[in-house]
Protein backbone atom coordinates (compact mmCIF):
# COMPACT_ATOMS: atom_id res chain seq x y z
CA UNK A 1 0.00 0.00 0.00
CA UNK A 2 2.67 2.53 1.00
CA UNK A 3 1.36 6.04 0.45
CA UNK A 4 -2.14 4.72 -0.19
CA UNK A 5 -2.38 4.22 3.57
CA UNK A 6 -2.56 7.98 3.95
CA UNK A 7 -5.95 7.97 2.29
CA UNK A 8 -7.68 5.05 3.98
CA UNK A 9 -7.62 1.30 4.45
CA UNK A 10 -8.02 -0.87 1.38
CA UNK A 11 -11.63 -1.30 0.34
CA UNK A 12 -13.03 -4.60 1.59
CA UNK A 13 -10.19 -5.25 4.03
CA UNK A 14 -11.23 -6.34 7.52
CA UNK A 15 -9.33 -3.89 9.73
CA UNK A 16 -7.00 -5.23 12.42
CA UNK A 17 -6.68 -3.08 15.54
CA UNK A 18 -4.06 -3.99 18.15
CA UNK A 19 -4.10 -2.74 21.73
CA UNK A 20 -1.05 -2.19 23.96
CA UNK A 21 -1.55 -0.51 27.35
CA UNK A 22 -0.46 -0.37 30.97
CA UNK A 23 -4.08 -0.74 32.15
CA UNK A 24 -3.83 -4.30 33.45
CA UNK A 25 -6.76 -6.69 33.31
CA UNK A 26 -8.39 -6.23 36.71
CA UNK A 27 -10.50 -3.22 35.68
CA UNK A 28 -12.84 -2.41 32.82
CA UNK A 29 -10.58 0.10 31.08
CA UNK A 30 -9.50 -2.13 28.21
CA UNK A 31 -13.06 -3.34 27.68
CA UNK A 32 -14.28 0.27 27.51
CA UNK A 33 -11.81 1.00 24.71
CA UNK A 34 -12.88 -2.13 22.86
CA UNK A 35 -16.52 -1.16 23.23
CA UNK A 36 -15.89 2.25 21.69
CA UNK A 37 -14.00 0.76 18.75
CA UNK A 38 -16.56 -1.94 18.05
CA UNK A 39 -19.45 0.51 18.34
CA UNK A 40 -17.90 2.66 15.64
CA UNK A 41 -16.22 -0.06 13.54
CA UNK A 42 -18.04 -3.38 14.19
CA UNK A 43 -16.01 -5.24 11.56
CA UNK A 44 -12.70 -4.56 13.33
CA UNK A 45 -10.61 -7.49 14.57
CA UNK A 46 -9.27 -6.52 18.00
CA UNK A 47 -5.97 -8.04 19.11
CA UNK A 48 -4.62 -7.67 22.66
CA UNK A 49 -0.85 -7.31 22.47
CA UNK A 50 -0.23 -6.58 26.15
CA UNK A 51 -1.96 -4.76 28.98
CA UNK A 52 0.81 -5.54 31.45
CA UNK A 53 3.26 -2.80 30.52
CA UNK A 54 4.49 -1.48 33.90
CA UNK A 55 2.43 1.59 34.86
CA UNK A 56 3.65 4.75 33.12
CA UNK A 57 6.74 2.99 31.68
CA UNK A 58 6.79 4.62 28.24
CA UNK A 59 10.12 3.06 27.30
CA UNK A 60 8.83 -0.45 27.99
CA UNK A 61 5.67 0.25 25.99
CA UNK A 62 7.72 1.61 23.11
CA UNK A 63 9.75 -1.58 22.98
CA UNK A 64 6.64 -3.79 23.02
CA UNK A 65 5.08 -1.91 20.11
CA UNK A 66 8.32 -1.99 18.16
CA UNK A 67 8.81 -5.74 18.52
CA UNK A 68 5.38 -6.76 17.25
CA UNK A 69 4.01 -4.39 14.63
CA UNK A 70 5.89 -5.75 11.60
CA UNK A 71 4.23 -9.14 12.01
CA UNK A 72 0.71 -7.84 11.45
CA UNK A 73 -0.97 -7.33 8.06
CA UNK A 74 -0.09 -4.16 6.22
CA UNK A 75 -2.53 -1.43 7.13
CA UNK A 76 -3.12 -2.65 10.69
CA UNK A 77 -3.93 -0.01 13.30
CA UNK A 78 -1.82 -0.11 16.45
CA UNK A 79 -3.26 1.68 19.48
CA UNK A 80 -0.80 2.16 22.35
CA UNK A 81 -1.68 3.89 25.60
CA UNK A 82 1.03 4.33 28.23
CA UNK A 83 0.29 7.87 29.19
CA UNK A 84 1.66 9.42 32.40
CA UNK A 85 0.98 12.88 30.92
CA UNK A 86 -2.75 12.35 30.33
CA UNK A 87 -4.70 15.52 31.04
CA UNK A 88 -1.62 17.68 30.46
CA UNK A 89 -0.21 19.44 27.44
CA UNK A 90 1.06 16.42 25.52
CA UNK A 91 -0.59 15.84 22.15
CA UNK A 92 -2.46 12.85 20.82
CA UNK A 93 -1.09 11.67 17.47
CA UNK A 94 -1.66 9.27 14.61
CA UNK A 95 1.33 8.09 12.59
CA UNK A 96 1.24 6.46 9.18
CA UNK A 97 4.18 4.52 7.78
CA UNK A 98 4.58 1.78 5.19
CA UNK A 99 3.34 -0.84 7.67
CA UNK A 100 0.21 0.78 9.01
CA UNK A 101 -1.15 3.24 11.56
CA UNK A 102 -0.08 4.06 15.13
CA UNK A 103 -2.38 5.93 17.50
CA UNK A 104 -1.54 7.16 20.99
CA UNK A 105 0.02 9.90 23.09
CA UNK A 106 2.92 11.96 21.77
CA UNK A 107 5.30 11.09 24.59
CA UNK A 108 7.96 8.98 22.89
CA UNK A 109 5.85 5.82 22.83
CA UNK A 110 6.49 5.42 19.10
CA UNK A 111 10.19 6.35 19.20
CA UNK A 112 11.47 2.95 18.05
CA UNK A 113 8.83 2.72 15.31
CA UNK A 114 9.83 6.14 14.00
CA UNK A 115 13.51 5.17 14.14
CA UNK A 116 12.86 1.98 12.17
CA UNK A 117 10.63 3.41 9.44
CA UNK A 118 10.22 7.02 8.38
CA UNK A 119 6.62 8.18 8.70
CA UNK A 120 4.58 9.09 5.65
CA UNK A 121 2.61 11.50 7.78
CA UNK A 122 2.01 12.35 11.44
CA UNK A 123 -1.13 14.19 12.53
CA UNK A 124 -2.11 15.76 15.82
CA UNK A 125 -5.50 14.35 16.76
CA UNK A 126 -8.32 16.85 17.03
CA UNK A 127 -11.17 16.17 19.47
CA UNK A 128 -13.51 18.00 17.10
CA UNK A 129 -13.08 15.38 14.40
CA UNK A 130 -12.60 12.22 16.45
CA UNK A 131 -15.14 12.55 19.25
CA UNK A 132 -18.84 12.94 19.80
CA UNK A 133 -18.85 13.62 23.55
CA UNK A 134 -16.75 15.43 26.19
CA UNK A 135 -13.21 14.17 26.75
CA UNK A 136 -12.28 12.82 30.17
CA UNK A 137 -9.15 14.36 31.65
CA UNK A 138 -7.88 10.94 32.68
CA UNK A 139 -9.10 8.46 30.04
CA UNK A 140 -7.91 9.51 26.61
CA UNK A 141 -7.57 5.84 25.71
CA UNK A 142 -11.36 5.62 25.61
CA UNK A 143 -12.23 9.17 24.58
CA UNK A 144 -9.50 10.08 22.06
CA UNK A 145 -7.39 7.16 20.90
CA UNK A 146 -10.09 4.48 20.60
CA UNK A 147 -12.39 6.76 18.53
CA UNK A 148 -9.49 7.80 16.31
CA UNK A 149 -8.55 4.15 15.69
CA UNK A 150 -12.18 3.27 15.03
CA UNK A 151 -12.49 6.00 12.43
CA UNK A 152 -9.39 4.72 10.68
CA UNK A 153 -10.79 1.19 10.81
CA UNK A 154 -14.03 2.50 9.28
CA UNK A 155 -12.08 3.96 6.35
CA UNK A 156 -11.85 7.60 7.38
CA UNK A 157 -8.71 9.18 5.84
CA UNK A 158 -6.08 10.04 8.43
CA UNK A 159 -6.02 13.65 7.20
CA UNK A 160 -9.54 14.06 8.61
CA UNK A 161 -8.34 13.25 12.13
CA UNK A 162 -6.18 16.33 12.56
CA UNK A 163 -3.46 18.59 11.23
CA UNK A 164 -0.09 17.37 10.02
CA UNK A 165 2.89 17.87 12.34
CA UNK A 166 6.62 17.37 11.85
CA UNK A 167 7.93 17.09 15.40
CA UNK A 168 6.65 13.99 17.21
CA UNK A 169 8.44 13.46 20.50
CA UNK A 170 11.15 10.78 20.38
CA UNK A 171 13.80 9.58 22.79
CA UNK A 172 17.19 8.42 21.54
CA UNK A 173 18.89 5.56 23.41
CA UNK A 174 22.38 6.21 24.69
CA UNK A 175 25.11 4.79 22.48
CA UNK A 176 28.68 6.11 22.47
CA UNK A 177 31.53 4.49 20.60
CA UNK A 178 35.10 5.56 21.33
CA UNK A 179 38.61 4.20 21.34
CA UNK A 180 38.03 3.05 24.91
CA UNK A 181 35.00 0.95 24.09
CA UNK A 182 31.25 1.12 23.64
CA UNK A 183 28.86 2.71 26.13
CA UNK A 184 25.19 1.83 25.76
CA UNK A 185 22.10 1.26 27.85
CA UNK A 186 19.64 -1.49 28.62
CA UNK A 187 16.48 -0.87 26.59
CA UNK A 188 14.36 -3.74 27.84
CA UNK A 189 14.33 -6.66 30.25
CA UNK A 190 11.95 -9.42 29.20
CA UNK A 191 10.15 -11.81 31.55
CA UNK A 192 12.94 -14.37 31.14
CA UNK A 193 15.56 -11.92 32.32
CA UNK A 194 17.09 -11.32 28.90
CA UNK A 195 18.58 -7.86 28.47
CA UNK A 196 18.14 -5.94 25.22
CA UNK A 197 20.66 -3.13 24.85
CA UNK A 198 21.28 -0.24 22.48
CA UNK A 199 24.55 -1.89 21.42
CA UNK A 200 23.86 -3.59 18.10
Amino acid sequence: MGHALVESLAVGAAPVVTLTTDFGTADGYVAAMKGVILSMAPEAHLIDVSHLVPPHDVHHGAFVVHTMYRFFPEGSIHVAVVDPGVGGQRRGIAIVNSSGYFVGPDNGLFSYVLASEPPVVVVELSSVTTLGHPVSHTFHGRDVFAPAAARLAAGVPVAQLGSSIRDPLVFVPNLKVSGKGVDGEVLHVDRFGNLVTSIG
